[in-house]
């Protein structure tokens, strides 16, 4: 029986913004961005369990505290062995399948996970993803067994943070699948991870304009509410990469 886990790893040490994760969308409410995905995870029935990959050391004690505040799984692991950290979340919570978004990006592209699961199974591949979306916007399923094999033959370069570099740099070793996107949501010229203070203005605009329908806040409408207000889209313009990753 196979069984998807959302593996999250966090860290709170950055040198453009400090505790990225930790960050308020919802400064009143106090909903963060990780708890903002935690929710949002929390919709997709074919999420078997959310456990938080955390980076050793006292400055991430609070994603203990978030963890048990939330009823969620956690572990602590090595700093830069990222993708060891991966591994371990799913071996936690015996997993066979790892569902990875990066923390600093609260609008991850939830409408197509159902979809990618299904195909993920049926084609029978190593790593299922989607690409071409603003820059924050995906999200990677990957069986454990590619990931332990990444760990395996990679060098620390691909332990890091680039948990996909491997992968992708070894394509014809593994089975992928790269969805297709409507034109509505191609938008490599949008941002909305937060690694500047000026990502955090915008996503929190974003949130606050869409928290009536939180946690399931619909990309392409995000994307349209942002061509209206050219001002956010200017703001964060100097960090913008339009770049497919896969």
């Amino acid at each position: 029986m196979r069984k998807l886990i959302a593996a999250l790893a966090c860290r709170s040490e950055g040198s453009r913004l400090y505790g990225k994760p930790l960050q308020n969308l919802d400064i009143a409410a106090g909903v963060t961005i990780l708890d903002h995905q935690i929710s949002l995870l929390q919709t997709l029935p074919c999420v078997e369990a959310i456990v938080l990959g955390v980076s050793q050391g006292a400055a991430n004690a609070a994603y203990a505290e978030l963890a048990h505040r939330r009823g969620v799984a956690y572990l602590f692991g090595d700093p830069k062995d990222v993708l060891q950290r991966l591994i371990d979340c799913a071996h936690q919570a015996q997993g066979t399948d790892v569902f990875r978004i990066t923390t600093e990006s609260p609008f991850f592209y939830y409408e197509r996970v159902a979809e990618a699961w299904a195909k993920h199974l049926e084609h029978q591949n190593d790593v299922t993803t989607i690409d071409g979306l603003p820059e924050g916007s995906h999200f990677e399923i990957y069986t454990l067994a590619a990931l332990e094999k990444s760990h395996a033959l990679g060098e620390a370069r691909h332990r890091s943070e680039l948990c996909s570099l491997y992968i992708r740099e070894h394509r014809a070793d593994f089975k992928l699948e790269v969805l297709d996107i409507p034109a509505e949501v191609a938008r490599l010229d949008l941002r909305l991870t937060v690694d500047y203070p000026e990502d955090l203005i915008v996503c929190r605009a974003v949130y606050q304009h869409f928290k009536a329908q939180a946690p399931c806040l619909p990309l392409a409408q995000i994307a349209s509410y942002l061509d209206l207000h050219p001002e956010f889209k200017s703001l964060v313009a100097p960090f913008v990469v339009p770049q497919r990753l896969w």
